[in-house]
């Protein structure tokens, strides 16, 4: 029930419009998030070339320009590229040759690959064929393609920030759910040590625990290492909110009859208890989970996470380390962008979730 700050319950229109607007927001921010991990889990199919395809002849290139309107100003129906080729003057530089138009096919043949393992094929839901190419967000120095290590990138960086954000929820569930439960020197133990990785600040806590690890490791290993890292600095405050969201249901009546009748703490903190946590966890998952991509971003950047040649968009950006880079070629700097809007739908999700615990309270 929502109750406003003089004690009069609003009207049921407002009530019914606050409930609108939540369920608006909540779906909008849930769409756009399935639909950004379900572009990245489809990567290999979505995106024109692999990752780790090199056009040596195209380094920097800036993005392709898709056309209707040829170089004679004729219209039409299908989008087309035209052939890039090195301008005379510079290697770097690029200019489009008129007389090779390639129009932009649906679900051609390209680079092999595999999505989760199960799903093999070489069919790309779009490009074109050589010798033009499709770079709709330019390449890097060695001639890859963007967008589709782009593609790949978000991989990484999205569920390296999901999966170490369950582990912290999931953490911070037993450890709080324990600590609320028996109280005494268990509870004293797992909150001061809650607190410690509070307090102390966690992205030099992060870089400090990652650099006394090993860095040439396979990238299925750096992924784990980066996901154990980064969950084990954020378990803290999810622990402490359970804890006291434990504590104060657990003095409640149910409780207290299922207790009469010989229910063992076990059972109740497993049957009565954790239950009523996972509002708060699921609002707190959608804090932590922008937190962690940021901070798998810095880490690759770094040089501390994920390494070549698979993509991240945090070692996707540090080629923008280089001087030159990052004065030349603008778009190599849209990695940097790609997080905005998850990191907007993430903390969308967390409001509204948030706003609807704080009024069923």
């Amino acid at each position: 029930m929502i109750v406003a700050r003089d004690g009069i319950e609003p009207p049921p229109a407002f009530s019914g419009l606050r409930s609108t607007n939540f369920g608006s927001r909540l779906t909008w921010a849930l769409w756009f998030l399935l639909a950004i991990h379900a572009l990245v889990v489809l990567a290999a199919f979505i995106a024109p070339y692999s990752y780790q395809t090199q056009e040596r002849l195209h380094s920097y290139a800036p993005p392709t320009s898709v056309h209707f309107f040829d170089c004679a100003g004729k219209f039409h129906l299908r989008p087309f590229v035209y052939v890039t080729k090195n301008a005379e003057s510079s290697r770097m530089e690029y200019t489009q040759d008129c007389t090779q138009p390639a129009r932009i096919e649906f679900f051609t043949q390209g680079d092999e690959y595999s999505i989760l393992g199960m799903f093999h094929s070489t069919r790309h839901l779009f490009g074109v064929a050589a010798p033009a190419n499709l770079f709709l967000m330019g390449t890097d120095g060695f001639g890859r393609d963007q967008f589709s290590r782009l593609l790949y990138g978000g991989q990484v960086s999205l569920f390296a920030g999901f999966v170490a954000a369950a582990f912290s929820a999931v953490t911070g569930l037993l450890l709080g759910g324990i600590a609320g439960m028996y109280g005494g020197l268990i509870d004293d133990v797992a909150m001061r040590m809650a607190e410690i990785f509070i307090t102390v600040p966690w992205f030099y806590l992060l870089i400090a625990v990652r650099a006394f690890l090993p860095l040439q490791i396979s990238p299925v290993a750096a992924f784990l290492l980066v996901v154990a890292v980064i969950g084990m600095v954020g378990w803290g405050r999810p622990a402490r909110l359970v804890r006291g969201v434990v504590l104060s249901a657990r003095e409640r009546n149910f409780v207290l009859a299922a207790r009469g009748f010989g229910a063992s703490n076990a059972y109740l903190l497993r049957r009565h208890l954790m239950p009523l946590t996972f509002r708060v966890l699921l609002t707190q998952m959608a804090v932590l989970i922008p937190q962690f991509i940021l901070a798998e971003v810095i880490l690759s950047f770094l040089g501390l996470g994920i390494g070549e040649p698979f993509p991240s968009w945090g070692n996707m950006l540090a080629q923008a380390q280089q001087y030159h880079v990052l004065v030349s070629y603008w778009w190599m700097l849209l990695p940097g962008l790609a997080p905005v809007p998850v990191f907007l739908a993430y903390h969308s999700l967390a409001e509204t979730l948030q706003e609807r615990v704080t009024s069923n309270i």
